[in-house]
């Protein structure tokens, strides 16, 4: 069985009739295979289409062979003729990212000689793996001329040059490739080999935003989005930035300003706060002088202070120091601290009677223990 493929004759169709082939039921639903289709098959990065077809919901949309089969939760009649409907606005945002991303691959291809390796195409974002480096301060002018190309509104073609015309056509492709060979071309930014749907005029993309670019197996992997998604997702930041702004009382184009003056009273005041939590500890240590073992509990502690408390309070008493923080209800964390002997046959113990977890060295022991106070104080004493 062969499918005519409606997608490519034209991108922008959304709706038509065609007769059904055939209709088998698979493992996730009813297999339909129509003598024509406009739903797009997964394929070259872009996810398969969704819709309506007669009576039944298209789930997903894959190739085999010449033929196009569209999942469908539900079944239909062989030899009838169905009306067929795809979520156009969800195709039409896919081929925003996807024409977007070939002017980005194309301008890359020809400034660093790098080539599109991987290509995926998230709910929210394109993520491309390039295999060379490409300097992360080059990317505002990448996507400077990658606009500029949507900006000029050109034609994309798409065309599946003769055997005779191939030899002589220049395009990107992954591997050489057998005919036929469904060229995708933005006049001036890229010729690429490409099986996916696309646009008719760049202008249809809107906008190309390029957020990163790290390096990743030895090459570039980069994250980009293209018209309405990168629309949602810059508005999604200047919204944030916006709040921003409001909580630092500074101007929305200097809130990463705002942020490091605030880091910066933050670190001071850490610095300070720390200094006095390191005045008060040596003050209750100073209380457990040469007493022995001593558990005691310190409300609000978290790990480096626990730690810092309970060394302060061995290096006074003599014993161990067994230090606890948290509460009844979300129990409790705790540091037992030596300066001699083997703490970790008492911390083995200790955390099978009280609930817990925890472990470290043979003079430092931390964790937590889901337990009550008073379990705590039984079990010391």
């Amino acid at each position: 069985m062969e499918t005519r493929k409606l997608y490519y004759e034209d991108s922008h169709l959304s709706a038509f009739s065609a007769c059904v082939l055939s209709c088998e039921e698979g493992k996730k639903g009813f297999e339909i295979v129509l003598d024509a289709t406009a739903f797009y098959p997964e394929g070259g990065g872009q996810a398969g289409d969704t819709g309506i077809l007669g009576t039944v919901r298209v789930l997903d949309t894959r190739e085999r062979g010449d033929a196009v089969v569209h999942l469908c939760d539900g079944p239909l009649t062989v030899g009838e003729t169905v009306e067929g409907r795809i979520d156009y606005g969800l195709r039409f945002v896919r081929m925003q990212q996807h024409s977007g991303e070939h002017i980005v691959s194309g301008i890359i291809n020809r400034r660093y000689g790098c080539h599109n390796v991987g290509f995926h195409m998230g709910s929210d974002i394109i993520t491309i793996d390039f295999d060379g480096v490409i300097p992360v301060e080059d990317l505002a002018d990448i996507e400077r001329e990658a606009n500029e190309a949507v900006w000029k509104n050109l034609p994309v073609r798409c065309w599946v040059p003769s055997p005779e015309e191939l030899p002589g056509v220049t395009y990107r492709t992954k591997r050489a490739l057998p005919w036929p060979v469904r060229i995708v071309e933005v006049p001036g930014y890229d010729s690429c080999a490409c099986c996916g749907t696309h646009v008719q005029a760049t202008g249809e993309i809107g906008l190309i935003k390029l957020f990163t670019a790290v390096p990743f197996r030895g090459g570039t992997r980069m994250e980009m989005a293209c018209g309405q998604r990168a629309l949602a997702m810059l508005n999604a930041a200047y919204d944030q930035n916006r709040q921003v702004s409001q909580a630092f009382s500074a101007q929305i184009t200097e809130t990463g300003a705002a942020a490091r003056r605030m880091n910066e009273v933050l670190a001071q005041q850490k610095y300070r706060i720390t200094g006095l939590e390191m005045r008060i500890f040596a003050g209750i240590a100073k209380g457990y002088g040469n007493c022995g073992d001593v558990l005691h509990f310190e409300d609000g502690l978290d790990s480096a202070a626990l730690r810092e408390l309970a060394d302060a309070i061995a290096e006074s008493c003599g014993g161990t120091a067994a230090v606890f923080s948290g509460s009844d209800a979300y129990g409790y964390a705790f540091c037992l601290v030596t300066h001699s002997g083997d703490l970790r046959p008492l911390g083995r113990d200790m955390v099978k009677a009280l609930n817990g977890r925890g472990g470290g060295k043979p003079n430092i022991q931390q964790g937590r223990v889901m337990a009550k106070k008073a379990e705590i104080e039984v079990f010391f004493k």
